[in-house]
């Protein structure tokens, strides 16, 4: 599969809800980056996004455009559509997606996105107050990570 499809492939796959099929598009060294998140190593990439698609309960919308790539590399704009969890305020949070790429799988992706549009959003107003600083991004991480360790922790089946 040529680098073009594995984005789209990744993409379609989230915008269904289909983990085992985004996952299958990455190497078994991947890592993750994105503001909210911070620096994610290969066991805790493919656990966000489990996590991810598990937490929306169907209630996410996935668009993707401008899928650009190499061999080595390529790029992609996406949006998502959902209610944050925790306020269940609607968020429309558009990204631009790197990645490199391995042995014909994603080795590296990371996403940038606005966190202080998408903390308004999210968080109301004290992510208008807050959510362009780093005090506000490193909060989110923190909060965000927790979560992960208790996913991660508990038990599959």
């Amino acid at each position: 599969m040529n680098p073009n499809s594995i984005i789209e492939k990744f993409y379609s796959s989230f915008a269904i809800g289909d983990i085992d099929a985004m996952l299958s598009c990455y190497h078994s060294d991947v890592t993750f980056q994105d503001p909210a998140f911070g620096f994610l190593d290969a066991a805790q990439t493919r656990a966000m996004w489990s996590m991810l698609v598990a937490r929306s309960k169907g209630d996410i919308k996935i668009k993707f455009s401008n899928i650009q790539a190499s061999e080595t590399e390529g790029s992609a704009q996406w949006e998502a559509d959902y209610h944050f969890s925790q306020t269940g305020n609607a968020v429309n949070n558009k990204i631009n997606a790197q990645f490199e790429f391995k042995e014909g799988l994603i080795i590296k992706h990371v996403d940038t996105f606005d966190m202080w549009r998408w903390s308004r959003q999210a968080l109301g107003w004290k992510g208008w107050l807050l959510g362009w600083t780093p005090f506000m991004e490193n909060k989110i991480q923190a909060t965000t990570n927790t979560l992960l360790k208790a996913y991660m922790s508990k038990p599959k089946g």
